[in-house]
């Protein structure tokens, strides 16, 4: 019989085993359970197991009755508490329930789909909020937790695209959900990928590339899951050129919506702090993907992103990579990630004419 872990007791007997993220035993079947083993099993969030239906005495095992908050483990957080957070603090709760649903499936938990959705779909309703926070989305990041704020990021980028794109509802909330699950794969990798300080070795590297096709097989069998949602989770570090993974698939084989995580994928990784990697300037992220949206990226999506991005107006305040301050006075159509601005100073500087500077960052809009 299945049961959840927190209904079991002493003297149970395992019928299966109990296999953890490296998918090996970490209990084996016809193991009489101990307190020690049932609290390794919930320390290890394993959800529900297979024993015997009696006790190694030979009794009938009766299972403890489920807690109320297990019956209904993906009960929608209230509409009405939700509201009372700022789109920060909302952000930030997203976040650490991520978390949690990702070691989650570090223990060889299934990807509950419900519980996903329920925990996105309430922050993408918030678009205007994400409108006025896409550019700084990148600044609530941090290094420890970084791969945490990148799955929810990548997702509020995505669906804020295929919106502007002029994907119906329905639609940018597939986009958003497969750009939070595109990174489901990780957990199927080693440490590293969590705690890795420096430069990635090649071994790393060759296996971070197959996290596509781990996220993939994560999906493939949750009926729920639009077949859209599952190729775009598959395909979303293919490149137009056909120079991506893991299949090396272009142009129109790529789906639409794989296209569009790519680019905030690109863009959030590289604007960032990782442990391995420095995060660079958000205005140098956009002129990277500006270079690659004729030959990696899909360039509409990529022109959709930099008028989003750098949709600043006339007095916004900036910092230079020279770390001087100033504020934007005219705004050049062909260059938008090169204004014309005024320092404290009073001089007036051209980025477009001067490509050794760039802004390095917004300090007020």
């Amino acid at each position: 019989m299945r049961v959840s872990s927190s209904q079991l007791v002493p003297g149970c007997v395992l019928l299966r085993d109990v296999k953890g993220k490296t998918n090996r035993p970490i209990i084996p079947e016809k193991t009489v359970l101990t307190d020690n083993h049932i609290l390794f099993l919930k320390k290890f969030l394993i959800d529900q197991v297979e024993v015997s239906e009696r006790l190694a005495a030979g009794t009938i095992f009766k299972p403890l009755p489920i807690r109320p908050e297990e019956e209904q483990p993906e009960k929608k957080t209230s509409e009405v508490e939700l509201a009372t957070l700022s789109f920060k603090e909302h952000y930030l709760y997203v976040v650490a329930s991520y978390k949690k649903l990702f070691e989650s499936w570090r223990n060889n938990q299934p990807i509950r789909n419900l519980a996903v959705r329920n925990l996105l779909l309430p922050l993408l309703d918030r678009m205007d909020d994400i409108g006025s926070s896409v550019y700084t989305l990148h600044q609530y990041a941090n290094k420890k937790d970084y791969f945490y704020h990148h799955g929810v990021s990548v997702a509020i980028l995505s669906a804020y695209l295929g919106k502007k794109m002029g994907y119906q509802q329905g639609e940018w909330y597939q986009i958003g959900l497969a750009g939070l699950l595109s990174d489901a794969g990780m957990a199927k990798l080693g440490d590293f990928i969590l705690k890795k300080e420096g430069a990635l070795t090649e071994a790393e590297k060759i296996e971070i590339r197959k996290h596509p096709t781990h996220s993939y097989r994560m999906v493939e069998h949750i009926s729920h899951i639009p077949y859209t949602v599952k190729l775009a989770v598959l395909q979303h570090h293919e490149r137009i050129d056909g120079s991506g993974y893991p299949l090396g698939l272009s142009h129109e084989k790529i789906h639409s919506f794989a296209r569009i995580i790519a680019v905030s994928d690109m863009y959030h990784a590289m604007t960032s702090e990782r442990l391995y990697r420095k995060k660079q300037s958000p205005f140098r992220v956009i002129e990277e993907l500006q270079k690659e949206q004729f030959s990696k990226l899909d360039p509409r999506v990529v022109q959709v992103f930099v008028d989003a991005v750098t949709n600043f107006s006339i007095g916004t305040k900036v910092i230079l990579s020279t770390n001087q301050i100033g504020e934007i006075v005219f705004i050049e159509q062909n260059h938008p990630t090169r204004p014309i601005v005024r320092l404290e100073s009073g001089e007036i500087i051209t980025l477009s004419n001067n490509h050794q500077l760039y802004i390095k960052e917004i300090v007020s809009m």
